[in-house]
């Protein structure tokens, strides 16, 4: 029990740190200069749009360690 503790604990933060990692970056583009008037939902759409990049990124990521993890069944 406290294993699936830990684990969910580290999945939620890895999540924030991918979703941060994609807000960043999606703001290092300036998205706002390639509109002559930036829509009012810019805002949203990016931090939409940065959740769901980071949510796949960390789920990629996840995913790669738990075959990692897996792979000791392979040799057993």
């Amino acid at each position: 029990m406290q294993m699936t503790g830990i684990h969910a604990l580290l999945e939620i933060i890895v999540q924030f740190i991918f979703i941060w990692l994609a807000f960043t970056a999606i703001q290092g583009f300036h998205v706002e200069r390639l509109f002559k008037r930036p829509p009012r939902t810019l805002p949203l759409a990016i931090v939409l749009l940065s959740t769901a990049i980071g949510y796949l990124c960390a789920n990629f990521f996840l995913g790669i360690l738990t075959a990692i993890g897996n792979l000791t069944y392979l040799v057993r």
